[in-house]
């Protein structure tokens, strides 16, 4: 089940969708267009009754009002029936982040605030490409590509903590041991004087490491242009994402890979380790606009760091993407379907 803000923008743009004057109609009525159980309705209800995402709510409800009336959404016409997600992921190789179904055909993620797109383990984005399926490591990554830096790490902060007691390989720990040795790191990010150093190696090592495989793997054109689709989260067919970023709502259709190859050209997708502090890669996706011929860059970053606090967990990449949504190639104004290619020409 997502948290209650998630739950309020993604249910409140539904309801937005359906001819209520406000939220609490919507809310009283409770139409059998949204379908879902008693139980999320009385979640709902009391969410909007305690007044904590009045804005999310208005928001949301704004959004999927925007969507009955859009010309290439709904024009005006009462969806049949709304789908929720309520968190749960697509089967399959599908990267379009898909929140509501309407009437079996339309498909909306609801995006709120949020630049981070995806947190896969760093040996599906790096090694598979984030490919849903496949073969790759499976283990911890920091050990996968820096492992003498990583030792060298684990040695100084078990040395500071007093810990001698603990396993000589950090891949030996269990699950209680991690914890110990988290809770006696200091706080906020920070480490022991001696193990500093061994840190900044860290970073280093696993930034170089991570964007030399992720180099190696994404070699061919084919390849770099499927990682550039799942990276723009480019689905199979297109969707809607609504929500709302630091400056404006968001209303936007997200092409497929027929409309993406129709209206823009790749033309290269740049790779480099950061120095950020942490492990991190930054990349950078150079296009063509295949319309006037002119050039544009989307670019992203990914953090490569412990899940759940330093050496609780495997590490996870978190995936951002750098460059508003409203910028991207392939994301286009909704309503604005003048403006993209059309399937014949």
């Amino acid at each position: 089940m997502p948290d209650d803000r998630t739950t309020v923008t993604e249910l409140g743009t539904a309801l937005g969708m359906l001819p209520f004057e406000r939220p609490a109609a919507a809310l009283a009525a409770r139409p059998r267009q949204l379908a879902v159980d008693d139980a999320v309705w009385e979640l709902l209800t009391g969410l909007q009754r305690s007044g904590h995402f009045a804005e999310e709510f208005a928001a949301a409800w704004a959004n999927g009002r925007a969507f009955l009336e859009a010309p290439d959404a709904l024009r005006g016409r009462t969806p049949l029936l709304i789908e929720w997600t309520g968190g749960r992921r697509p089967p399959g190789d599908e990267v379009a982040p898909v929140d509501l179904r309407v009437d079996h055909v339309y498909l909306v993620s609801c995006k709120y605030l949020s630049q981070n797109i995806a947190n896969p383990s760093p040996a599906r984005l790096f090694e598979g490409l984030l490919s849903t399926t496949g073969h790759w490591p499976t283990g911890d990554w920091y050990a996968e590509v820096a492992p003498a830096a990583y030792r060298r790490l684990y040695d100084a902060c078990r040395s500071a903590a007093g810990f001698d007691e603990l396993p000589d390989d950090p891949l030996a720990l269990t699950p209680a041991q991690r914890r110990q040795l988290r809770l006696a790191l200091p706080g906020r990010g920070a480490y022991p004087a001696e193990a500093r150093q061994a840190y900044r190696d860290l970073c280093r090592d696993v930034s170089v490491g991570s964007a030399e495989r992720w180099r190696a793997n994404a070699a061919s054109p084919a390849d770099r242009e499927r990682l550039v689709w799942r990276l723009l989260r480019v689905g199979s067919a297109p969707y809607f994402v609504l929500g709302a970023d630091v400056r404006r709502p968001l209303r936007l259709r997200v092409a497929s890979p027929w409309d993406w190859r129709q209206a823009f050209q790749l033309l290269d997708f740049d790779i480099r380790a950061a120095e950020a502090g942490q492990p991190q890669v930054d990349w950078a996706i150079t296009y063509r606009r295949r319309g006037d011929g002119s050039a544009g860059v989307a670019r992203g970053h990914v953090e490569v760091r412990w899940s759940h606090g330093r050496f609780a967990q495997p590490p996870e990449a978190k995936i951002y993407l750098d460059t508003p949504a409203d910028e991207l190639p392939g994301y286009f104004p909704m309503g604005g379907a003048g403006d993209q290619p059309s399937l014949w020409e």
